[in-house]
């Protein structure tokens, strides 16, 4: 399985009255992406951690592309899941590309989870501008490098949005870190992964979707119509795009405390 990097926040008064949460950051994401809402969540009385994906960041990854589909990271998460819940149910969350993972976890079965929330995410392969996107990254990254396309495509782009000095460094650091063979597989298991919607409704499971009001990954009415799908608990985030956390701190958080505390009443009330 190898080692993963990650971020635990606890209540500041280290009672913990609450199960634990897990996070799962997307494609090209990491564990920091979740570090604006990690310690409002902890306050609720829960541990809450996030990671890096297998390849991501800080958490380093074979040069093997079956090690990057999403079955195969989801199974990892099972894995992480058990370790960080020591006995007790996990509410396991999902970003983006981390959504598509997150649910091999849950239609694997084995995991003993609270509950389930799908950020920013999608029935199948993502859609739209983003799509585009990703398709002509994978097929220009394999002869230009990380490094062209980091200067050439990706700092450009940041700089024209105004992204501060400090957090465009971050951003370098860690692309630079990723695995490239990860970059590619996962590329193409966010483009091309299969709806699996009809097995994730038979799982029973206590499910939210939530994202960003102006989200230009999965379209909103794409999601919207996922939750009707599901059956389940939908939460938009006024003036969010594609990462809730981030755009929306106190917003995300306050949903997610209420969707988690709600899951477990209703399995402790049974």
């Amino acid at each position: 399985m190898g080692s993963f990097a990650m971020l635990e926040a606890r209540p500041l008064t280290d009672v913990v009255e609450r199960w634990p949460a897990l996070l799962v950051p997307g494609y090209t994401g990491s564990k920091e992406d979740f570090i604006a809402i990690l310690q409002t969540l902890a306050q609720a009385g829960r541990r809450v951690f996030a990671i890096d994906l297998r390849g991501q960041f800080e958490s380093p990854g074979p040069d093997d592309p079956a090690a990057y589909t999403c079955a195969a990271l989801g199974a990892d998460v099972d894995v992480i899941t058990s370790l960080v819940g020591d006995g007790e149910p996990v509410h396991l969350l999902g970003h983006s590309f981390g959504g598509l993972v997150t649910r091999e976890t849950v239609l694997d079965g084995t995991a003993k989870l609270a509950s389930y929330t799908l950020m920013s995410s999608g029935p199948g392969g993502i859609v739209g501008p983003r799509e585009r996107a990703g398709r002509t990254m994978l097929a220009e990254l394999p002869t230009l490098g990380v490094e062209r396309m980091w200067s050439e495509r990706l700092e450009p782009e940041a700089l024209r949005a105004g992204v501060p000095d400090d957090i465009i460094d971050f951003l370098r650091r860690r692309l630079f870190a990723n695995s490239l063979t990860g970059l590619l597989a996962m590329g193409r298991a966010v483009l091309d992964a299969p709806d699996r919607l009809d097995e994730l409704c038979q799982t029973g499971l206590a499910t939210l979707v939530l994202y960003g009001e102006r989200d230009d990954g999965w379209p909103p009415a794409m999601q919207a119509e996922m939750a009707d799908r599901l059956d389940c608990d939908c939460v938009v985030v006024p003036g969010a795009v594609h990462s809730p956390a981030v755009e929306a701190p106190e917003t995300t958080a306050a949903a997610l405390t209420r969707f988690w505390n709600a899951a477990e009443s209703a399995i402790l009330h049974r």
